[in-house]
């Protein structure tokens, strides 16, 4: 998927004028050359682009509310080559309002030691800077992302690439706009949230439509659009009939073609970037979305089945901050469905009924048409494969009554040991870190939802730097978690989160 807009990050260098003209011209070409050769290392996925040397309150001021109104700028990197007086940041830094990355470099890598003296002293002197400003932005409490190390480094280059990944999440939320056809299912707890609270906190929008309303969107599809886009599938797709009639399966494939074309419509023409539905209300349409809703997931629209609105915008979002990259391997809603328990082999099998989003898939993508006993409806066709292996996380945004609270578990992807022929859903299979029960088990205390956005790309340290933009409580289960350390871990956010 592509984003809407040409995002681009500002760069701000700290300084002041107590050393002179001539260190502030140094200033100003260090910092234009170390803008153009991150812009030209191929590692950002977005542009930098050079502001003024900032040196007052004024300009400080001025930088970061036009920083606020550029629809453009996704965040600030801010960096002070000389001692810049914090003082001076304070009401730009009140009156901001995007994601920003302390940048703590300095221009040259080593020191000049046959040459060094305090002139060279005092203008390069981020050692100085860096912490003077640093301590106003910790005192303000303003949440910002540290990278530290010189700008030449991979390794930095690297960290604020993820950053500017992450930032995109955070600008992006508040234009998040979830459309809810029906409600969640009924008597499930994990799928209920505070939706006012959600717009506080992330600028969602949540809001409701009647099942029938997006129906008609369906029914106006033309016969020869639903065809074209049906001859697509044929295309794209392996076709299983399995036994069944060519022209029965290609007619119940029709009515996936017709509801992800009707849904496509209705959701653009109404500026909505994620949908759920549910199973037990679908009104007039002829079948369960599945193969539609796996289409739209794969075009970058969030969803949450059986109503679960969080998990929609999460899978919106994470697409957001992968969108674009080089070798994605996929972002996709999957849901706990059962384990397999043999010693050595522990694992979960995610899948679910129909919706799992075909970026993930390795392998041969298949169409196949089955019953469903839920949804009371005709049999609804949908895409199967495996997922691929390798790295990932599964994430549950959960509503804790007085909080928000983000689980992130990293999870490493497995091949299963023997084909599952009877089973016509699309599947994953992973081991959450850091073995099966204790990640079980920490989820489980954590309050973990059986639905998740999963994500090959988007990284854990992302996923925890949105939620700490965002003002809410993360925690991590990973490697490094042992369950006394991960009750203290939840205790402690009681202690800071809950009111």
């Amino acid at each position: 998927m592509k984003l809407s807009k040409d995002y681009k990050f500002w760069f701000c260098t700290g300084s002041q004028d107590l050393y002179g003209d001539e260190c502030l011209k140094n200033v100003a070409e260090h910092s234009r050359i170390i803008v153009d050769e991150l812009n030209k290392s191929g590692v950002l996925p977005f542009e930098v682009v050079l502001k003024p040397t900032l040196i007052t309150n004024e300009l400080i001021r001025k930088t970061f509310n036009e920083a606020n109104i550029d629809e453009g700028c996704a965040g600030v990197i801010v960096w002070c080559h000389t001692f810049s007086p914090a003082k001076s940041w304070i009401l730009g830094l009140q009156e901001y309002r995007k994601p920003l990355l302390h940048l703590h470099t300095q221009f040259n890598e080593e020191i000049p030691y046959d040459t060094i003296d305090m002139d060279f002293m005092n203008e390069n002197q981020s050692a100085h800077g860096d912490r003077e400003w640093g301590h106003m932005v910790t005192r303000m409490g303003i949440e910002r992302k540290v990278v530290v190390g010189h700008w030449t480094s991979q390794a930095v280059r690297e960290k604020i690439a993820s950053w500017m990944r992450t930032a995109i999440g955070i600008v992006e939320s508040s234009h998040v706009r979830v459309m809810r056809v029906a409600d969640n299912m009924r008597n499930v707890a994990v799928t209920e949230g505070d939706k006012v609270e959600a717009q506080l906190k992330f600028g969602w929008e949540v809001d409701a439509y009647p099942v029938n309303e997006i129906a008609e969107a369906v029914g106006a599809v033309s016969e020869s659009d639903t065809n074209a886009l049906v001859d697509e599938y044929y295309d794209k797709y392996e076709i299983l009939l399995e036994g069944r009639d060519a022209d029965e399966f290609k007619r119940h494939v029709a009515v996936q073609a017709q509801i992800e074309i009707g849904f496509e419509r209705f959701l653009e023409e109404k500026n909505y970037q994620a949908i759920v539905t549910h199973f037990g209300d679908l009104g007039a349409l002829k079948q369960l979305p599945g193969l539609a809703i796996q289409r739209l997931m794969e075009k970058g629209y969030g969803f949450g089945a059986e109503g679960d609105w969080k998990v929609a915008a999460m899978v919106r979002i994470m697409k957001l901050m992968s969108a674009g990259m080089k070798d994605a391997k996929g972002t996709s809603m999957l849901e706990d469905y059962t384990y397999n328990l043999v010693p050595g082999k522990e694992g979960i099998l995610q899948a679910h009924m129909l919706e799992i989003c075909p970026t993930i898939a390795e392998g041969p993508i298949s169409i196949k048409c089955q019953p469903l006993s839920m949804g009371d409806r005709e049999d609804p066709a949908r895409l199967v494969f495996t997922s691929k292996e390798g790295p990932g996380i599964a994430t549950s945004l959960i509503d804790l009554g007085d909080r928000f609270r983000l689980i992130i578990n990293s999870v490493d992807c497995k091949k299963v040991e023997k084909p599952m022929p009877k089973l016509p859903v699309a599947t994953a299979f992973w081991t959450p870190q850091p073995d099966f029960a204790t990640g079980c088990e920490a989820w489980i205390l954590a309050g973990g939802a059986h639905h998740t956005a999963f994500s090959y790309d988007v990284t854990a340290e992302q996923m925890g730097d949105w939620a700490a933009a965002m003002g809410i409580e993360a925690v991590y289960i990973d490697n490094n978690t042992n369950i006394r350390d991960f009750k203290k871990d939840l205790m402690l956010g009681n202690v800071v989160f809950g009111k």
